[in-house]
């Protein structure tokens, strides 16, 4: 039995399922659009999907929301505009909410910024992934490399402070300096947050069942021990695996997932993590993946597609695996607070990734060694259930 204090803090996830094309290294629950964008449909299911989300999260407030995909952006900005209003008509809403939107350099979506903007997104999130044009190519996407410049420049141009640009590295037949090249004309863009990673093959994509040729792991260990340098150099914290952020940009969202907080998940395939609080219970929810099968029963039971409460092994799995992921760590009351269980849970785990030179314990505090950040899936290994 869970015993918490308070749940944690609450964000909404909410997932568009369509994109103009699939990506050959896509993993995630997108469709290559076949006819008109079912746009007024979509949105009223999502608001009949959360309204049944609503009871378990009855008076608490939300903090943030994050349009995923697929490709929101395909979305008209009208469309948006009714999907926000129809969420602050259900929900307690934080006065400083974060509120992204993904979007592709495509110049149809940039027009839309300034819309976007006034519908009351607050912050963007622009998949870029490469500013060469062969790379571009190489990875399917439908932009090229000035499209990608002038997407950032849109997104000042229309109020966002405040944007993200993804960034990857390690991808077909790219070098070290071409992969640096790539890093520097992104920072020379000055995005508030950069998301910057490695190409991985991810089962069921094309590249997995095709592999293209990759740098070697020397080369992607060089291309990492570079960018990092150059990120810092300019200003560039990195307080996550993958994340880098300018003073006080750090994406709250994201921020709230690797925390362990909880989040409502409405749309195509969308997952939840809701604590209840009163019970000692902590709920995974996800909802019927294709498009058709949602849009059919969005609003009922049946758009659920599984559900589970966490046992406590996989609770302290689950917190490990996110709060590990961020640089500050954590300290020991965090965990308590988050899952609803006493200290001694995981206190013997952390002992020994101490003793192996992993992880340091001071008083409460939880931090990685160098060596634990640096080999962090050994490290996570440890807190399997």
């Amino acid at each position: 039995m869970f015993k918490f204090e308070a749940p944690p803090p609450l964000s909404l996830y909410i997932h568009f399922p369509w994109c103009a094309r699939k990506c050959p290294y896509c993993d995630f629950n997108s469709h290559a659009i076949q006819s008109d964008l079912p746009e007024t449909e979509y949105v009223e299911a999502l608001l009949r999907d959360l309204e049944q989300e609503l009871p378990a999260v009855w008076g608490r407030t939300v903090q943030s929301i994050f349009m995923g995909g697929g490709t929101p952006s395909l979305f008209s900005a009208q469309a948006i505009d009714q999907l926000l209003g129809g969420i602050r008509a259900r929900l307690p809403l934080h006065p400083a909410l974060e509120i992204t939107l993904e979007t592709n350099p495509g110049s149809a979506e940039q027009e839309k910024f300034a819309a976007y903007r006034q519908a009351g997104v607050n912050r963007l999130s622009i998949g870029i992934q490469s500013l060469n044009d062969t790379h571009l190519k190489a990875l399917g996407r439908i932009h090229d490399s000035r499209q990608a410049r002038r997407a950032a420049r849109s997104a000042r141009q229309a109020g966002f402070d405040n944007f993200n640009l993804d960034l990857m590295f390690g991808l077909p037949q790219q070098s070290v300096a071409q992969a640096s090249e790539d890093l520097r004309a992104v920072i020379e863009l000055q995005p508030a947050h950069l998301s910057w990673y490695q190409l991985t093959l991810e089962p069921n994509t094309l590249f997995y069942t095709r592999p293209p040729a990759l740098p070697d792991d020397d080369q992607q260990w060089e291309m990492q021990n570079l960018g990092q340098s150059l990120l810092a150099e300019h200003g560039y914290t990195q307080y996550e695996v993958s994340a880098y952020a300018q003073a006080g940009k750090h994406c709250r969202h994201n921020f709230n997932y690797w925390k362990f907080g909880d989040y409502i998940g409405i749309g195509a395939g969308a997952h939840g993590k809701i604590t209840a609080a009163a019970g000692g219970v902590i709920h995974r929810t996800w909802k019927k993946r294709h498009p058709k099968h949602y849009l059919a029963s969005a609003g009922t039971r049946q758009c659920i597609d599984g559900q589970r409460e966490l046992s406590e092994s996989e609770t302290l799995f689950e917190f490990a695996l996110n709060r590990l992921r961020l640089k500050q760590g954590f300290s020991l009351s965090e965990f308590e607070s988050a899952c609803g269980l006493e200290r001694n849970w995981i206190l013997p785990i952390i002992q020994q990734a101490q003793s192996d030179g992993l992880l340091t314990l001071d008083g409460d505090r939880v931090q990685h060694t160098d060596q634990g950040w640096q080999y962090l899936n050994n490290l996570l290994e440890r807190f399997l259930p």
